[in-house]
């Protein structure tokens, strides 16, 4: 993400996350959704089979995409440009963070923003943590590590 006066321009890819607030409170988030399908087809797989599922569908058509495997593909990102006017603070979610969201249930997007303005992103990451830990073999919660990178960078404009 960058702006300035005028305008607050984003990028998002794979598995990362961005949270735009509004002045009147309203978070919209900001994903680039072609995972999602991926995960979906795999999710009834032990583990590792997932893991390998999705793995083999990386940076391939069809597929999901990531700069860390190919710089390249960050022209494939999904971008945008908001008006400065319309942004309060944005938030930027690896997907360890993620999972407070979309795997644990802990809330929706707009109390996950809620949780990094109130109490900061140490303590929902360590609320992530928790919920790992609570279910190691993935039984509740579905997903292809036990724990994954979690980092979350809060933006007060």
């Amino acid at each position: 993400m960058r702006w300035d006066d005028e305008t607050v321009e984003h990028l998002v890819l794979s598995d990362s996350a961005l949270l735009l607030a509004s002045p009147t409170g309203t978070v919209t988030p900001v994903l680039d959704q072609r995972l999602d399908p991926v995960r979906a087809a795999a999710s009834a797989l032990p583990r590792a089979e997932r893991a390998a599922r999705v793995e083999a569908r990386r940076n391939v058509a069809g597929g999901f995409f990531t700069a860390a495997a190919d710089p390249s593909v960050a022209e494939r990102a999904v971008t945008g440009t908001t008006p400065r006017e319309r942004v309060s603070s944005l938030a930027a979610l690896t997907d360890g963070a993620t999972r407070w969201t979309e795997t644990f249930g802990l809330g929706d997007w707009a109390a996950l923003h809620t949780a990094l303005c109130e109490q900061g992103p140490t303590a929902v990451l360590r609320r992530v943590r928790a919920a790992e830990a609570a279910d190691p073999e993935g039984a509740d919660h579905p997903r292809g590590k036990v724990c994954d990178d979690a980092t979350a960078a809060l933006v007060v404009l």
